[in-house]
């Protein structure tokens, strides 16, 4: 069996609340490397410490992207391959999922640069910011996965453009590499565009999608090639053949339906913006028009 590496991108979904200093929002100003220096000192020191670590990367994530990342892997061995999965972290770098590795803090940190916790004010900055937790943080390379085998990533835009350097390396490798979402197209990798219009039958969330239409690649490779002529060609001919636009036919909320929604994600999530809590609502089939939305959340928040 080959080795396949399945990269994911990690999720703002915890299973615990992180402590203050383990919010992006917290670190104090400076470059970019001198933030991350300190960034990484905090998790170390929340790991060395314990307290709210979780045991391993396995426990720390939930939601549906999470849940639909775990299921890639039974996917991929289905398709024949001998599958090892990775998370890509804006706190931690990347990383292995695997029971046995080094306890996790929960943290809040992303490069979404509009969220409250963003580790960079611009995409430049996302790019320095992986680079700088890569060398003290994270376990592996793309280059050091492609040199073992196949790659497949599903990287949502933000994601893919901090880690573009490593995807450049990864592709002039010349080995097999297929990236489901992403920004723009690299010389070397497969690459396949999110396609909303594949949720009408791949279902689940938009943060999900790249997950979900990744597994579904998985299920269309039958000759134990990840990105061969047979297997790109079937898939072309699913896609075209499944592909929808997307239609929003949200159901409405009411005003305390709403709050009610605002004051339960908050309560589990302190650190999400308004703008995140109105997307979260939305993908799962929710309606509220923004402003609503806005004047509502102030009120659950007691703000004027």
């Amino acid at each position: 069996m080959k080795q396949l590496s399945l990269v994911v991108t990690c999720t703002d979904r915890k299973v615990a609340t992180p402590d203050a200093a383990l919010y992006a929002r917290n670190l104090p100003q400076g470059s970019v490397r001198e933030r991350s220096i300190d960034w990484h000192q905090r998790i170390q020191s929340a790991i060395t410490r314990g307290g709210s670590a979780l045991p391993a990367l396995t426990e720390l994530y939930r939601g549906d992207h999470w849940s639909r990342a775990r299921r890639l892997m039974s996917v991929a061995v289905s398709a024949g391959f001998e599958a090892q999965l990775w998370v890509a972290s804006a706190g931690l770098g990347l990383q292995p999922v695997e029971p046995k590795t080094q306890p996790a803090p929960p943290y809040s940190a992303t490069f979404s640069i509009r969220h409250a916790d963003s580790v960079g004010a611009s995409a430049a900055e996302n790019t320095q910011w992986w680079s700088h937790l890569q060398a003290r943080t994270g376990q592996g390379t793309l280059e050091e996965l492609g040199r073992r085998g196949p790659v497949l990533m599903a990287l949502s835009e933000v994601y893919a453009g901090a880690m573009e350097e490593e995807l450049l390396a990864l592709g002039a490798l010349g080995g097999e590499a297929l990236l489901i979402g992403g920004v723009r197209e690299i010389p070397g990798v497969h690459r396949v565009p999110s396609d909303a219009g594949l949720r009408a039958t791949l279902g689940g969330t938009l943060t999900s999608l790249n997950v979900r239409m990744a597994a579904m690649w998985l299920e269309h490779s039958r000759d134990g090639q990840l990105t061969s002529s047979v297997t790109c060609t079937a898939w072309a001919q699913w896609a075209a053949a499944t592909s929808r636009p997307e239609r929003y036919e949200r159901v409405a909320m009411s005003d305390d339906e709403v709050i009610a929604f605002i004051r339960r994600e908050t309560a589990k999530e302190p650190a999400l913006s308004r703008t995140r809590l109105l997307r979260v609502l939305r993908a799962d089939g929710r309606a509220c028009e923004q402003s609503r939305f806005a004047n509502l959340y102030k009120r659950s928040m007691g703000e004027r």
